[in-house]
């Protein structure tokens, strides 16, 4: 079963997101066939992901949105203090993978799912906590995610992000293979994400680190965690 599913991700992979419809039209006709597979083939690919979910300055009583939320498999990370959240929202534009999402947290009333795009939609009232979790590089606007984010914040709100990259300091080779490796499937790696994070928000936490790629033995692809609080 599992080399099947993997045979099933693979194969979408290799197809790739198209350049055909709306931001959403691509990302439902490629997650859509896999989405049932997306948390297990994942779980060994984007890594850093439970380290910036503890991190997260998460009170009891917060209120607190994953933009790009997916499938919500982030939102386990939490713990122990996810029964604490008062409110856990999870923003995605791919509805096969928020049906995932529904269904692991349909007796959880204090999480909800919402299909909007996360560049527009707004809370009903300030969040103290947002997060990307290898969203952005899977937004084309993605200043407008990271500014509209900022704008949900409450004040002393913080934002937390991990995420691919390529930064001046790679070398040639990763700077030249990882963002037309990870293009052809909508992801557009950025050495932009976090001088624009740094600008805009006060960090508490910046780590840059690498990780393997399932089935590709040998090159590792650098990503990044980022903790920032809203400026006064």
């Amino acid at each position: 079963m599992g080399m099947l599913a993997d045979a099933r991700v693979l194969l979408a992979l290799a197809r790739g997101a198209g350049a055909r419809g709306t931001h959403a039209e691509r990302l439902t006709r490629f997650y859509g066939p896999q989405a049932d597979d997306y948390d297990r083939f994942r779980e060994r690919l984007l890594r850093g992901r439970r380290d910036l979910v503890e991190a997260l300055p998460v009170a009891p009583g917060a209120h607190v949105a994953e933009l790009g939320g997916g499938t919500g498999r982030n939102a386990e990370f939490f713990g122990e203090r996810l029964p604490q959240i008062a409110c856990l929202r999870i923003v995605d534009l791919c509805e096969p993978l928020l049906r995932v999402a529904r269904r692991r947290f349909g007796d959880h009333p204090n999480v909800c799912c919402t299909l909007a795009d996360v560049t527009r939609w707004q809370p009903p009232a300030p969040l103290d906590c947002v997060y990307f979790s290898y969203a952005l590089t899977m937004i084309p606007e993605w200043r407008a995610a990271i500014d509209n984010a900022i704008a949900m914040l409450a004040p002393d709100g913080v934002l937390g992000v991990v995420d691919f990259h390529v930064a001046p300091e790679h070398g040639w080779a990763t700077r030249a293979f990882w963002p037309r490796w990870f293009a052809h499937d909508g992801v557009r790696l950025s050495g932009e994400h976090l001088p624009y994070l740094r600008a805009r928000l006060q960090p508490l936490r910046v780590e840059q680190r690498r990780a393997p790629v399932p089935y590709l033995p040998g090159p590792t692809v650098p990503y990044y965690l980022f903790v920032g609080r809203r400026k006064p």
